[in-house]
C-alpha cells in the first residue's frame, strides 16, 4: 500500500533561518502521526508545504500518491485541513459557515452529521462571533470534515485552549482515527502526542531527531521514571549516578533530575545518600518518563522552553 504521505529531502529556507533542513518522512495510511517539537522547529512550514500552501526550495512531497504540481485539484477534494489559526466571519452562523465550506465539494457530508460529529448541533444557528475558543476550534475541525477527506492535516489544533476544550478536541480527533482516516498533527504538547499519535517525529531546527511510537521513544531513555529533588548544597554527580537504578542526571533551576529505571530502589538509596551527606531535602517528586524527557535527553532543553 502506498504511503499517505511521503517526504524526501525537504528543505525550506527564509531570509534569516532554515526552517526545514533535509527532512525525510513517511506516514502510512490509517495512522495518526505527530510532528512534535518546540515553536520554531519547522513543524508548521513542513505541514504547509504538505497542504500545498507553501513551496519547498528542495525535495519532493507526495500526498496520497500525488504531487501538488500535477494533482492539486484532486488533492483539494481529498484532504481536510485545520490551520493553526482560522479566521471565520463573525456574523455568519455556524450552519452558514459549514454550508459555505460544503459548497466547495461535489459530495459533501450532510450538515447535521458534521454538526453532530463536532458536538455543535445546539450552536447551529448561533453566530460564530459568539462562540468560545474551544467551539471555534471544533468549527475549524468541522470545516475540515465536510468533504469526508482521506487525510487530515491539523496544525497545533489545541493551542490556547483550556484543559476541558483540549480534551473535547482529542475526543473528536480520536473519532476521526477510529473511522480509519489518516491524521497528521503538529503539536508542542507532549501529552497530546502521547495520547493521540501512533508514531511521533520529534523535530528540532528543521530536522527529525527521533522517530517512533511514543512508547518506543520513551523506552529509548532506558529510564521509566524521573526523580526530581532539591537540596541546599552541591552534590557529587558521579555518586548520584552510582545510586541503584540511576541512568542519567541533569540540572534544572537549582534542582537535580535523575532518570531512573526503578524508582522504588533509587528513592531509598537517594535518601540514604543525602542523609550520609548531612543534606536535608528541600523538595522531592517523581513522574513517569515522558516525551518531554526524551527531548531534554536529546537536546538539553525542555520542549516548552526551547
Amino acid at each position: 500500500m502506498a504511503p499517505a504521505l511521503s517526504i524526501r529531502g525537504l528543505r525550506k529556507a527564509y531570509k534569516d533561518v532554515v526552517a526545514v533542513d533535509g527532512l525525510d518522512l513517511e506516514v502510512t495510511s490509517g495512522e495518526c502521526f505527530g510532528l512534535l517539537g518546540p515553536n520554531g522547529a519547522g513543524k508548521t512550514t513542513t505541514i504547509e508545504i504538505c497542504e500545498g500552501l507553501n513551496r519547498p526550495d528542495e525535495g519532493e512531497v507526495r500526498v496520497l500518491g500525488e504531487t501538488w504540481q500535477s494533482g492539486a485539484r484532486m488533492l483539494r477534494q481529498r484532504l481536510g485541513v485545520s490551520l493553526q489559526e482560522t479566521q471565520f466571519s463573525d456574523k455568519l452562523t455556524v450552519a452558514e459557515t459549514l454550508q459555505l465550506f460544503r459548497s466547495f465539494y461535489p459530495r459533501p457530508r450532510p450538515l447535521a452529521e458534521v454538526l453532530d460529529a463536532v458536538q455543535l448541533g445546539e450552536k447551529r444557528n448561533g453566530r460564530v462571533g459568539q462562540l468560545s475558543g474551544g467551539q471555534k476550534q471544533r468549527l475549524a475541525l468541522a470545516c475540515a470534515l465536510v468533504s469526508d477527506p482521506e487525510l487530515f492535516f491539523l496544525d497545533e489544533p489545541t493551542t490556547g485552549l483550556d484543559p476541558q476544550s483540549r480534551r473535547q478536541l482529542w475526543d473528536l480527533i480520536e473519532g476521526v482515527k477510529r473511522a480509519g482516516r489518516t491524521v497528521v498533527i503538529t503539536t508542542h504538547y507532549m501529552e497530546e502526542a502521547e495520547q493521540l499519535c501512533d508514531r511521533v517525529a520529534i523535530v528540532d531546527h528543521g530536522k527529525i531527531i527521533a522517530l517512533g511510537s511514543p512508547a518506543e521513544l520513551i523506552a529509548s531513555l532506558g529510564a521509566e521514571h524521573v526523580v526530581e529533588f532539591k537540596v541546599a548544597g552541591d552534590l557529587n554527580e558521579s555518586e548520584l549516578l552510582a545510586l541503584a537504578g540511576a541512568k542519567n542526571l541533569r540540572r534544572k533551576d537549582g534542582s537535580y533530575l535523575l532518570e531512573v529505571s526503578q524508582a522504588h530502589r533509587t528513592v531509598p538509596a537517594l535518601l540514604d545518600f543525602l542523609n550520609s551527606c548531612g543534606l536535608p531535602l528541600e523538595a522531592l517528586s517523581t513522574h513517569s518518563a515522558t516525551l518531554d524527557d526524551v527531548f531534554v535527553h536529546l537536546t538539553g532543553r525542555q520542549l516548552r522552553d526551547a
